[in-house]
């Protein structure tokens, strides 16, 4: 009997203890701490630009640096340990015939081995805008496609914001300038997304 009153004491003091949630506040804890890649991008992106423009570094003095042996964190970030560094460039070049997404150009100063290319879209790739700052971190993050979409969105935003005016068509076999960041996965491999791209000559 002891027992069994106990037990029943055990029960009702678990019932006061039981919070009940309704559908709505469970979608509104499920969505709690998750992140919308879009908002996250249109905000940060007018800053990356300005701080790619600012630590930008000559693309061919950057090649022959990181070719004699320079440390690649002395002038690019990365997101991790095992990933590929990524590098505020600016150059001046003249510009080759478009095959979007790429556009082909050649950079005085840079090994006619090394290929260099503008991401004109209209998909444009990689990650490089958001590892160059070093400022963007995974644990920002609930997983990894959320990281990866910010990724993706701060791309589109270049396609709508940076690119929207510029006819790479017509920028064949004329002076083009560029900023921008790449991320060398490819030594001889420099693919550029764009933060300014402007017709000069």
């Amino acid at each position: 009997m002891v027992l069994t009153a106990l037990a029943a004491v055990v029960l009702v003091a678990a019932a006061f203890n039981v919070k009940v949630v309704s559908a709505s506040d469970a979608d509104t804890a499920a969505s709690e701490g998750q992140l919308d890649p879009a908002a996250y991008a249109a905000e940060r992106f007018d800053d990356i630009a300005a701080q790619v423009e600012d630590e930008a570094v000559p693309l061919a003095d950057l090649l022959t640096q990181l070719e004699g042996g320079a440390d690649e964190a002395e002038f690019g970030n990365t997101s991790g340990a095992s990933s590929a560094y990524a590098f505020p460039v600016t150059f001046t070049a003249v510009a080759g015939t478009a095959t979007p997404p790429i556009l082909p150009v050649t950079v005085e100063g840079v090994p006619a081995e090394t290929t260099v290319q503008v991401q004109i879209g209209p998909a444009l790739n990689g990650t490089a805008l958001r590892d160059v700052t070093g400022e963007i971190s995974f644990n920002e993050f609930t997983n990894q496609l959320e990281y990866q979409n910010v990724s993706t969105e701060l791309n589109d935003l270049v396609r709508t914001d940076v690119l929207e005016g510029f006819d790479a068509a017509a920028a064949a076999g004329r002076t083009i300038e560029v900023t921008g960041a790449f991320l060398r996965v490819n030594p001889q491999l420099v693919s550029v997304v764009p933060v300014s791209i402007e017709v000069i000559g």
